[in-house]
């Protein structure tokens, strides 16, 4: 996957939005993980919305920070989405991993479960974006090399899901 030369412009407004309204939503499945769904994603996200400011975090960290530049329609649309097609989507990962659902990092897990959701249910993004938006989430927020084997998993079920796309991009 090639990624933007230092040379390229900088992203738009929207775009920002849409990779922060991504931040938020992968941090709020890790944190429906990390409660085993003992917390409604309604709930979560409820909590996300009323979190105050904390200085000490980094911005990419600061819920408050995030929000307030994230698409929070897409946040919404996002989270209860993966939420709902959950089974779904480990059902279109699992046969592409190299060790069980149960045993991936719980982060990279939540980007993939994402990055899976937008191929299957948001043909308007491009699936270089989607890719590409997993991968730098990863860098974020996942192990050192987790976004090697993020780019590794999502750009085969991109070649799955979205195969007369990939085609036609000369691949």
């Amino acid at each position: 996957m090639n990624h933007p030369s230092p040379s390229a412009k900088s992203p738009s407004k929207s775009q920002l939005a849409r990779r922060a309204a991504r931040e938020l939503t992968i941090q709020a499945l890790y944190q429906s993980q990390l409660q085993q769904n003992e917390k409604a994603i309604s709930t979560i996200e409820a909590e996300f919305r009323s979190q105050l400011a904390d200085d000490d975090m980094p911005d990419h960290e600061n819920w408050v920070k995030v929000m307030a530049i994230a698409d929070l329609a897409l946040f919404h649309t996002l989270l209860h989405g993966v939420a709902a097609a959950c089974s779904q989507l480990d059902a279109s990962l699992s046969p592409l991993l190299d060790r069980s659902i149960d045993e991936l990092d719980p982060i990279e897990l939540a980007i993939l479960r994402l990055g899976a959701y937008e191929l299957a249910e948001r043909p308007e993004v491009p699936y270089r974006v989607v890719i590409n938006e997993g991968v730098e989430l990863a860098k974020s927020f996942g192990a050192t090399d987790g976004h090697k084997y993020v780019n590794g998993i999502l750009d085969k079920l991109a070649a799955r899901l979205r195969s007369v796309e990939v085609k036609a991009r000369g691949r």
